[in-house]
C-alpha cells in the first residue's frame, strides 16, 4: 500500500486536461482542482445550457460524448491529458463503459494524447487474491451489474489500450462523500481495497486524480484511493 499526502502544482507548465462528465460531482471537484493548481480545462458535457456555471477562467464548456470516438478525438486534440469521470443510468453499465473504453482508446490515439484516467467502482476490487466484493454470493444482483461494467470496462482497456495510452483506473470507497472538507490527504492500493474505513471526499478524491495527471506513478492498474 502506497501512503500518499497533497501536492501541489509541480511548478511546471499548465497542462491542458479534457475533463469527460465533467457537469457530475467527481467531474466537478477534479475541474475546480485541476483550475486551482493553474492547468485549462475543457470540460465535456452532454448538455452544455445544463451547465453554465462550469464557465470561467481557465475552463472551456463544450459538448461531447464519451463512447463516440469521433467526438473524443476532436475535443481531445492538443491536450495532455483526459479523464474520464462520465456514468449513463439511462444505459445497461456494460454498454456504456465498454463503450467508451472503446471510443477513449481510438479517439485519444487520434488525437495523440498518451494519459487517461478513468473511474471505477470499489466492488471491482478485491478483498483476498481473486476475490471481488462483487464476487460475494450475496451481493445485490442490481449492484452486481453495474459493477460489471466497470469491470469490462478494465478487461477491455487492458487488451486494447496498448502501449502508445498510460491509463489509470483510479477507484474510490463505496462512502463517497461530496459534502466532506478536503483534508490533503489519502492512501492509495493497488487492486485490492485500501485497509481501514473506506471513506473519501470528493476534494480528495480529486486532489488524487490531479496528482496522477501531473506526476503519474500508476499505470494499467485499479488504483484505489481513500482516507
Amino acid at each position: 500500500m502506497d501512503n500518499d499526502t497533497s501536492n501541489s502544482k509541480s511548478g511546471g507548465d499548465a497542462l491542458r486536461i479534457a475533463v469527460f462528465g465533467a457537469g457530475g460531482r467527481v467531474g466537478r471537484a477534479a475541474v475546480a482542482e485541476a483550475v486551482a493548481r493553474g492547468h485549462r480545462v475543457t470540460a465535456v458535457v452532454r448538455d452544455p445550457a445544463a451547465h453554465r456555471d462550469l464557465e470561467g477562467t481557465g475552463v472551456s464548456l463544450v459538448r461531447g460524448d464519451a463512447t463516440d470516438a469521433a467526438s473524443v478525438a476532436a475535443l481531445a486534440a492538443g491536450h495532455d491529458a483526459a479523464l474520464h469521470a462520465a456514468a449513463r443510468l439511462d444505459l445497461p453499465s456494460e454498454e456504456y463503459f465498454t463503450a467508451a473504453a472503446k471510443a477513449l482508446v481510438a479517439g485519444l490515439a487520434e488525437a495523440g494524447v498518451r494519459r487517461l484516467l478513468t473511474l471505477g467502482i470499489a466492488t471491482t476490487l478485491e478483498t483476498a487474491p481473486g476475490v471481488r466484493l462483487m464476487d460475494a454470493p450475496d451481493f445485490p444482483a442490481e449492484w452486481r451489474a453495474f459493477a460489471q461494467g466497470h469491470a469490462a470496462e478494465f478487461d477491455l482497456l487492458t487488451a486494447e489500450a496498448g502501449s502508445e495510452l498510460n491509463w489509470l483506473m483510479v477507484v474510490p470507497p463505496l462512502d463517497l462523500n461530496a459534502e466532506a472538507e478536503r483534508t490533503g490527504t489519502y492512501r492509495t492500493a493497488v487492486g485490492t481495497v485500501v485497509d481501514g474505513p473506506g471513506r473519501i471526499g470528493h476534494a480528495d478524491l480529486a486532489l488524487a486524480l490531479l496528482d496522477e495527471i501531473e506526476r503519474p506513478r500508476h499505470s494499467g492498474v485499479q488504483l484505489a484511493v481513500s482516507r
